[in-house]
């Protein structure tokens, strides 16, 4: 099968079968690429931290930089199109439906299920970023925590500046990128 048409594809399956916009589907999205061969762990963890320094949607920023890597722009145009493509046309015939069963029990009921599972598929990508950033499985947990000392203090501030205040995810990721240009360069 032409690579092209594999990269929309495989974005597309990641596209339709994740529920949760987004940052749901980076869950599943890393279990593709990985199991594919197209990159390894530590280059999602790499793409997801990209992704989150631009602005827009993480889950179409991610699929370009997997789909670059894999076969230049174009690879990265069609994996991006098959992220965006499928849903978008599908969200546009579901969305005129929506406003006429929005009420129904039923459809309330299953989102009552959907929306602590989509809980648990951030709560799990979370995880798995952790360690691969924290490289646990290469230095067990104790080691990982101990060396990265000052990755656990850099999310521990984030974590809490989000909780406490109002400042904006964009100020930092710039104070983040600044820190990591002083201090890991």
């Amino acid at each position: 099968m032409n690579l092209y048409l594999k990269l929309f594809l495989v974005f597309t399956k990641i596209a339709l079968f994740s529920w949760g916009g987004g940052p749901a589907s980076l869950a599943l999205m890393q279990r593709e690429v990985v199991s594919e061969g197209w990159i390894t762990p530590d280059d999602f963890a790499t793409a997801i931290a990209l992704s989150n320094a631009m602005p827009g949607p993480t889950a179409p920023q991610a699929s370009a930089y997997v789909g670059y890597k894999v076969a230049g722009i174009w690879g990265a145009i069609f994996a991006t199109a098959g992220t965006v493509l499928p849903t978008t046309i599908l969200v546009l015939i579901l969305i005129t439906m929506f406003f006429n069963i929005k009420d129904n029990p039923a459809l309330l009921a299953m989102l009552k299920a959907v929306k602590p599972l989509v809980v648990g598929l951030l709560a799990y990508v979370a995880f798995d970023m952790f360690r691969t950033v924290w490289g646990t499985s290469k230095l067990g947990w104790g080691q990982a925590l101990m060396l990265g000392w000052d990755k656990a203090l850099i999310a521990a501030i984030t974590f809490g500046l989000l909780i406490f205040t109002n400042i904006s995810p964009v100020w930092l990721v710039l104070a983040a990128a600044g820190i990591g240009l002083l201090v890991y360069r």
